[in-house]
């Protein structure tokens, strides 16, 4: 492996390197004088430039796939990635400024906190390698920890970042271990593994006895794959996912990190570390092969079963807003695993989409709940439901923003939930997945109930004193703007999705396996 590289050969990895840049200039300005609102600006500055440049990047080249030291491969799919994870960073930072305006202790490095993150985020998905993987899951995990517990005065913030602590430790612990067994198998750490030799033969004319020799090479593969360590290795690394998915049954202490999160940080959790690890287990299951091994889709399909009635039968009994839409997340994520296991033309385009728009309206639920708990107080959040009733009558625009979010969430027409979720049953029914197609109507059956109980709440007669409100100006503050357009998106996408359908088309990764078994088979 060369690690000899220019710096023309480093471009490809620039936005994270404009965000790890944005980072250190942000350290540089802390020391030299605090001043919240010039770390607040430059931050968002840092992540603009970012997507500018992606975007640019994606005009001019057209997004030719690139491998880096055989650690990364930037290609369409991540940058994809990368801009959906940039973009909610962005929302998380413009939300964290109204909400952490008043607190006494040092705000500032919230930003630079949430920025290595970011980075480490955006490194996941493009890692091809275990290495690089597990470094950048720690440059994004590690952080986090300081993140959840920032506001240390409310008890429960403290109390979730040890939770969160314990969870990340362990899901590495296990994470490490499998990649062990992985190793002590194939003997590489890249995700394509042995999947490499395959794709030698792809160079082979197709004559008959070149097709026999190409054919020596399946059986060796599948051999590799159903070993008894190799299975061990990949069962571990699943169940390290999980826990960072927070998917049932690994999902016990996820409500309490978000409940007792700063609200932008919740919102930070729900979208940029969850678009992270997914746009990361798409890539190994498909470049690796994994997807293919009967025992492992199995695996994969009872934890997305159990997650789906986990966190749907548990939401319904929720009376605390953060809580009820950390149950969602462990759902939706279930959703998002069955369709991962529908693997057709369609699936990675669904996949895509469902991202896209669940990103949009986390932002936008979240969003709500952190313009209603902003400033920032040491006594509590807008998180119980009663904080929300005769929400219309007073602040009757953020009620429908919420009430957009919650009909997305919920898959009702004219949302980009409902898209996400039509294409998602559309790729299981085109691959004859019946059972996937109905615990998918099953879950958003159950889901109805409890988000249209947090639409009614907000239109009920309203007390004669809140306990807790927006601000006056909520919609003039960059927070406020950026939750009114996530709303503005949700709607659009819903109405016309053709433009983000078209653009998600091309996002697709092949395997050396799967291309030699599409053409051979």
């Amino acid at each position: 492996m060369n690690f000899t590289l220019s710096f023309n050969e480093l471009m490809p990895l620039a936005p994270v390197m404009i965000v790890a840049l944005t980072a250190i200039v942000v350290m540089i300005l802390i020391a030299i004088k605090r001043n919240h609102n010039l770390i607040a600006t430059t931050s968002v500055v840092g992540l603009n430039l970012a997507v500018a440049y992606i975007l640019y990047t994606v005009y001019l080249s057209h997004t030719a796939a690139i491998s880096i030291m055989g650690l990364f491969m930037v290609d369409s799919f991540a940058l994809f990635y990368q801009v959906i994870i940039l973009i909610a960073a962005l929302a998380c930072c413009t939300l964290s400024h109204a909400y952490i305006e008043r607190y006494k202790d040092n705000r500032e490095e919230l930003y630079l906190l949430m920025l290595i993150s970011t980075a480490g985020a955006m490194l996941m998905t493009v890692s091809s390698n275990f290495a690089a993987l597990f470094i950048s899951l720690e440059l994004m995990s590690i952080p986090v920890y300081g993140l959840v517990a920032y506001t240390y005065q409310r008890s429960k913030s403290l109390e979730a970042g040890i939770k969160y602590l314990v969870l990340s430790a362990t899901a590495s612990a296990m994470l490490l271990m499998g990649m062990a067994y992985i190793y002590a198998t194939l003997g590489s750490l890249s995700f394509a593994g042995q999947a490499d030799d395959i794709s030698l033969a792809l160079m082979l004319k197709e004559t008959p006895e070149q097709l026999m020799a190409l054919q020596t090479y399946l059986p060796v593969y599948e051999t590799l794959f159903q070993s008894p360590v190799m299975i061990l290795g990949l069962g571990l690394m699943i169940a390290a996912i999980a826990f960072k998915l927070s998917l049932a049954p690994f999902h016990k202490w996820t409500p309490d990190v978000y409940q007792g999160a700063p609200a932008p940080i919740a919102t930070f959790l729900a979208t940029v570390s969850k678009v992270a690890m997914i746009g990361f287990l798409i890539r190994y299951l498909l470049t690796s092969g994994v997807v293919s091994i009967d025992s492992i889709r199995t695996i994969i399909v009872i934890i997305a079963v159990l997650s789906i009635l986990v966190g749907n039968f548990l939401a319904v009994k929720q009376v605390n807003l953060k809580r009820i839409l950390a149950y969602s997340s462990i759902a939706h994520f279930g959703y998002l695993l069955l369709g991962l296991m529908s693997v057709s033309f369609l699936s990675l385009t669904s996949i895509n989409v469902y991202v896209l728009s669940y990103v949009l309206t986390t932002i936008g639920a979240f969003g709500v709940v952190t313009l209603m708990s902003s400033p920032y107080n040491n006594q509590t959040e807008a998180e119980s439901l009663a904080d929300y009733r005769g929400l219309f009558w007073r602040r009757p625009i953020l009620t429908a923003t919420l009430t957009v979010m919650m009909l997305s969430l919920a898959g009702i027409p004219l949302t980009a939930g409902f898209i996400g979720k039509f294409m998602l049953i559309m790729t299981m029914v085109s691959t004859q997945h019946w059972f996937f197609a109905a615990m998918v109507i099953v879950g958003s059956g159950i889901g109805l109930y409890y988000y249209l109980r947090v639409m009614i709440v907000m239109y009920m007669t309203a007390p004669v004193q809140p306990s807790v409100d927006a601000e006056h100006n909520w919609g003039q503050q960059a927070g406020g703007i950026m939750v009114l357009f996530a709303a503005f998106l949700v709607i659009l996408l819903g109405v016309y999705p053709n433009p983000m359908i078209e653009l998600v088309k091309g996002l697709e990764i092949l395997s050396p396996l799967q291309i030699i078994l599409a053409k051979y088979s």
